[in-house]
């Protein structure tokens, strides 16, 4: 399901379901994708507060015109495995080293502290850096700590580096700079969300997870990742739409998903940021396209949030102001690329709930493998001639969860839960947002009359 917003589109790991797919954005079954994508931070001087302080004042976007959708892993070897936690700030006589955590956060000037400082310094053990690697091709992306087992949370596109292998070597570098190698617990590229694992969990720190369904429109936001591949990089601004649903490029390994169903519109999906490999004398990196990333798109729920985020960025955290995890970010969009293929953020970023991301990677822990609502429906964008925005269903999969709920060709769905469908997009992403066999509340529009109906959902193989 995807919000009816005209190029706010993205692509990501796509695991191609097995239904017929509609011709503009289907929800016939989930026709998602995988896709893929640290440490410590600034912090305040008592690192156990979670003071909220004053809200992040909201900025005016200025979007370009033709806007790309890119995965925010950098890829390339720009920081090497090796890399330790960099402060960068302007060099001053006096400065105050916070301890407390496994991580030294290095305070300017105690006396001017801020909220995003307190965030920062309470989500920095819970933050590592991502450094994965196969071949001559490497990439930096993020990752989250979510349990004392040694469990992290990041993308499926950082975890298999675009769909190009689901065997590379993972290691992760710690809010304390030690590294170590993780091992993928499981994939999902139907949300682009993957679980890795540590086995030495000394000195991290599990986030605590927000409930993302109350999370607001103007709600302070946090972005928490390597940038750029400089780990501990904090950006702040605000949650920009709260239920949105973008389309991205699969990055399902093959042999180990189906790939396109044939459902998406390639003119409103986007693609990775291309990887960017070290020659082997150590030159300039130089720019090669995945040779083996998934072929299909999928639509994932996602925050959209004008807090800044970069190449690296993928997989790490948007925070509220609390310090808790709302999203795990997975995408951004910008309107320009400079000649070296890297390209700066452009206010438009998108985290998947911490709502959808707690679901699923408990699921992967459990069984390695997670599970997404099938609605049993083609459908397309509703028009005009509709009368209502939303996805229009084109035919019902007999024996399905739409046709068991009474819903019929032509019907106008408009919310899934309470969450409003804008288009096709919106409809599959909230739809993948849920879990198989989970009962939802469908609003819907027929003969131009708003109605409901209740799908218990099938599951997307």
């Amino acid at each position: 399901m995807t919000e009816s917003h005209p190029g706010a589109t993205a692509t990501l790991p796509d695991r191609s379901s097995t239904e017929p797919t509609a011709p503009s954005a289907a929800d016939r079954r989930p026709d998602e994708a995988p896709a893929a994508g640290g440490p410590g931070v600034p912090g305040t001087p008592d690192t156990s507060s979670s003071a909220p302080g004053p809200s992040p004042a909201r900025r005016s976007l200025a979007l370009p015109i033709a806007i790309t959708l890119v995965a925010g892993t950098v890829l390339g070897g720009a920081a090497g495995a090796g890399t330790t936690a960099l402060v960068l700030s302007q060099q001053q006589p006096d400065t105050s080293t916070v301890t407390g955590t496994p991580t030294s956060i290095t305070v300017n000037d105690t006396g001017d502290v801020t909220a995003v400082t307190a965030v920062a310094a309470k989500a920095a053990p819970s933050i590592v850096t991502v450094h994965v690697s196969s071949g001559q091709t490497s990439a930096i992306g993020s990752g989250v700590v979510i349990d004392d087992q040694g469990h992290i949370l990041t993308n499926t596109h950082v975890a298999t580096l675009e769909g190009a292998t689901n065997d590379a070597t993972i290691e992760i570098t710690d809010a304390s700079g030690r590294i170590q190698q993780a091992t993928i617990v499981g994939l999902d590229p139907i949300v682009d969300l993957a679980v890795l694992q540590v086995t030495d969990t000394s000195g991290m720190a599990p986030i605590e997870f927000a409930d993302s369904s109350k999370v607001n429109v103007g709600d302070g936001a946090v972005v928490f990742g390597a940038a750029l591949g400089l780990p501990n990089s904090v950006s702040d601004g605000v949650i920009s739409s709260a239920n949105r649903g973008i389309t991205i490029q699969s990055s399902a390994v093959p042999d180990s998903s189906s790939t396109g169903d044939g459902s998406q519109d390639p003119g409103n999906v986007f693609d990775f940021w291309g990887f960017r490999n070290n020659a082997p004398d150590g030159s300039q990196p130089q720019t090669q396209t995945p040779s083996a990333s998934g072929s299909g798109t999928i639509s994932v729920p996602v925050f959209q949030t004008d807090a800044a985020i970069n190449q690296g960025n993928s997989g790490g955290a948007l925070l509220d102001t609390d310090g808790k995890l709302i999203g795990i970010v997975v995408a951004l969009a910008n309107g320009a690329s400079s000649s070296s293929g890297s390209a700066g953020s452009a206010g438009v970023g998108f985290a998947i709930p911490s709502d959808v991301a707690q679901r699923v990677s408990s699921e992967l822990i459990a069984t390695g493998t997670a599970t997404h609502g099938l609605l049993g429906a083609t459908v397309s964008n509703a028009t005009a001639d509709d009368g209502y925005a939303g996805a229009r269903i084109q035919e019902v999969v007999s024996g399905g969860a739409a046709e068991a709920a009474g819903l019929k060709a032509g019907d106008v769905l408009t919310s899934v839960d309470g969450v409003v469908v804008g288009d096709a997009t919106d409809l599959t992403a909230w739809i993948r947002a849920h879990g198989a066999g989970e009962k939802v509340q469908i609003g819907f529009v027929r003969d131009g009359r708003p109605q409901t109906a209740e799908a218990t959902l099938g599951a997307l193989s």
